[in-house]
């Protein structure tokens, strides 16, 4: 599973650099370019006039590793909430709601 990493958080790869969206102050160069993670947020240079940037985001993705123990018990919650809720609901109930996403299919047709 992967998921984008916030602005204020910077993961590196093995070499210590992160992807980012850069703007130059000076020109209109814009682009996606990798740096280290120590550069600062206005530094670096524009590759067409060499004037400072500034740093838009960081647009570099993280893997994230799941959480074996937490998608056990959500899968073991998951597995008993559809029948516990049937159970509990009236039969009149069950049918509005049947009927209620009936109504939402065709509408979409």
């Amino acid at each position: 599973m992967v998921r984008a990493v916030a602005d204020d958080q910077e993961p590196a790869d093995a070499d210590g650099q992160i992807d980012v969206d850069r703007k130059c102050l000076v020109c209109e160069w814009a682009g996606r370019i990798k740096e280290p993670v120590d550069t600062p947020e206005t530094g670096g240079e524009c590759r067409s006039c060499h004037a400072p940037t500034e740093r838009l985001r960081v647009r570099r993705l993280a893997e994230r590793i799941p959480n074996v123990h937490a998608a056990a018990v959500g899968r073991l919650g998951g597995l008993k909430g559809g029948a516990a809720r049937a159970a509990a609901l009236s039969p009149k109930r069950r049918r509005e709601i049947a009927r209620s996403a009936a109504v939402a299919r065709w509408k979409r047709r």
